[in-house]
């Protein structure tokens, strides 16, 4: 654990069911000369009416709102960089994303592009970024990246078949709305990719080489709040009590990796996605089980304590078998939740693997937080797990 650590996350959150239902009231009180809002938003909350009822509301306080669609899942750089030529030619007060973790990302970096001169390509990387952007508002519609409180925002670039993040402090947003009712009618299948992508996150974010005290505290509560809801909001999606557990722990482990990172599991993933098009949520619960038995020997201890909160009984157990326990309930969410389990399904050979292990490779930022050397052949051997 390292001795020097800091935390930061949104300025205000505000959480609790239908506290959408006053979005504009909390919207309004970021100021009192908001006239233009950016909503960024995805198709799905229009056919269900979120963005419209957003919509109204702000109009109904004397707010223009323009409404854009055109991000796509897992956006790309040039996606982003298209809808960033076209909403630029107006000026906003305020951008607000309304949706899952690549809305949310994708507001953030729209937002420092519209105050700072600079191309996407030339921020990705930590710290690159010069200038606060536009206030956000970041609303989840799902339980997932936690994007809603970390300073990340990842992008794909379909030329290095990578996904690549931009970390600056500048991408916090100025006020989180949580709400689970927007959750409720989230797919089965997103329910389960995007639940155990925060997992991950808190997961890894407790074993990395930068867990620190409050990484830690927050990673645990997460831990705890999603063993006890992942299956119950998958097989009972409209369970309110689920699905704000879901939420809430979500944000903590975006909290968590916040002041902790992530670490091998989401180097492993990014080729994954930028690759064979795997979402992120599903590639991190592919990996997760096979890259904590790598990492075994060196988290033995630590994987031992995040056993209670997941609500295994360790009386009698000894770390090891504790630490092995934990391993073994990741593997039965993953078949439970259907999450997928063969890498063949999308197209890898097995003469694929040296390739996608190099691009893992070049993800050093989240492979140097491993506690765990990973090398190539390391890599390959964790792939080949999963071609079944």
């Amino acid at each position: 654990m390292q001795n020097l650590y800091q935390f930061q996350t949104a300025e205000r959150i505000i959480a609790g069911e239908n506290s959408f239902q006053k979005a504009a009231d909390h919207i309004s009180l970021l100021g009192t000369d908001i006239k233009n809002i950016l909503l960024v938003t995805q198709p799905s909350m229009k056919r269900l009416g979120f963005a419209d009822e957003l919509k109204n509301q702000l109009t109904n306080k004397g707010i223009h709102v323009d409404v854009n669609i055109q991000i796509q899942p897992e956006p790309t750089l040039e996606n982003i960089e298209e809808v960033f030529s076209e909403v630029s030619k107006n000026s906003y007060d305020i951008v607000v994303g309304l949706g899952g973790g690549s809305i949310l990302d994708s507001t953030k970096i729209l937002s420092v592009l519209m105050t700072n001169d600079c191309s996407i390509e030339s921020i990705l990387g930590t710290d690159l970024v010069q200038h606060p952007g536009i206030p956000t508002v970041l609303i989840p519609t799902t339980s997932g990246t936690g994007a809603e409180v970390t300073p990340n925002a990842i992008v794909t670039l379909p030329d290095k078949e990578l996904k690549i993040g931009v970390v600056s402090k500048h991408l916090y947003p100025k006020l989180v709305i949580m709400d689970p009712v927007l959750t409720v009618s989230l797919p089965k299948e997103i329910t389960a990719a995007t639940g155990m992508d925060a997992f991950t996150h808190s997961l890894e974010s407790f074993i990395s080489n930068k867990a620190n005290p409050i990484s830690d505290m927050f990673a645990l509560e997460s831990i705890r709040l999603i063993s006890s809801s992942i299956l119950e909001a998958y097989q009972q999606g409209d369970s309110v009590r689920a699905r704000e557990n879901m939420l809430i722990g979500s944000m903590y482990g975006g909290m968590a990796l916040s002041s902790a990172g992530t670490a091998a599991v989401h180097a492993l993933a990014y080729p994954l996605g930028g690759k064979y098009k795997i979402t992120h949520g599903v590639a991190n619960s592919m990996l997760l089980p096979h890259v904590m038995e790598f990492n075994m020997d060196a988290v033995v201890h630590r994987l031992s304590l995040v056993a209670e909160p997941m609500g295994i009984i360790t009386l009698g157990m000894s770390k090891e078998q504790a630490a092995a326990k934990v391993v073994e309930k990741i593997k039965s969410w993953t078949y439970h939740l259907n999450i997928p389990q063969d890498l063949k399904e999308y197209g890898v050979k097995d003469k694929n693997l040296e390739e996608l292990a190099y691009s893992a490779s070049q993800v050093t930022r989240l492979l140097n937080n491993n506690p765990k050397t990973v090398e190539m052949k390391d890599m390959k051997m964790i792939y080949k797990k999963l071609l079944a």
